[in-house]
């Protein structure tokens, strides 16, 4: 996944410096050989599953500004568990980011056959179904507004404005909608197998 995460980066040639931040140096060889830069890694404080991924960002940023002498204006951070983004959208999503003139930017999709206007919980005790919008099971799909989903394929922000706020979602940010084929978000195996057969399929446009 990191590998085209990589790819994809290095395909948009919008990056003065492409560098992967992980504590693990198994990751950092396949980075290093897929053409990113490792030059030290993650602090272990900071790769707990805890720790939010824009702070993780912040203290990169800031030690490689250390390491390389040199401040960045813009950082873009790319999940490697998005591994269907492609060059291409990653520069359509910066082009977006500058057109808005947001301090922040934040990667989406659009729900579809997954409405979560009629998502519900289930009661622990009874297993009784519990509504989240109860007015909102008694109408149509199709009338019911649009929802956008945050995805991690590629987040955007101004270096010092996420110094200040250490996250994404701080003052003025704004998101960019993205085919949800090309942002699809791997946490579990099935994601991963859902992943699997839409690369084969690009794979085979």
């Amino acid at each position: 996944m990191i590998h085209w995460t990589i790819k994809a980066a290095l395909e948009s040639n919008l990056f003065e410096y492409v560098y992967v931040s992980t504590d693990s140096q198994e990751i950092a060889d396949i980075a290093v050989k897929s053409g990113a830069n490792v030059p030290f890694l993650r602090e272990p404080e900071d790769a707990d599953d805890i720790t939010p991924v824009s702070v993780a960002t912040v203290k990169a940023l800031i030690k490689l500004e250390l390491y390389l002498s040199e401040n960045f204006d813009i950082v873009i951070q790319l999940m490697p568990n998005c591994p269907l983004r492609t060059g291409a959208d990653i520069i359509n999503a910066y082009n977006h980011f500058c057109s808005t003139k947001s301090n922040f930017q934040i990667s989406t999709f659009k729900f579809g056959w997954m409405n979560p206007w009629w998502a519900m919980q289930m009661d622990n005790k009874t297993g009784e179904p519990i509504p989240i919008f109860s007015d909102a099971l008694k109408k149509r799909s199709q009338d019911l507004p649009d929802l956008y989903c945050p995805t991690g394929a590629v987040w955007i922000a101004d270096v010092k404005e996420l110094k200040k706020e250490n996250t994404f979602y701080g003052k003025n940010y704004s998101v960019f909608p993205m085919d949800w084929e090309k942002a699809i978000d791997i946490d579990d195996e099935e994601d991963l197998k859902m992943a699997v057969l839409l690369a084969k399929k690009h794979l085979k446009s």
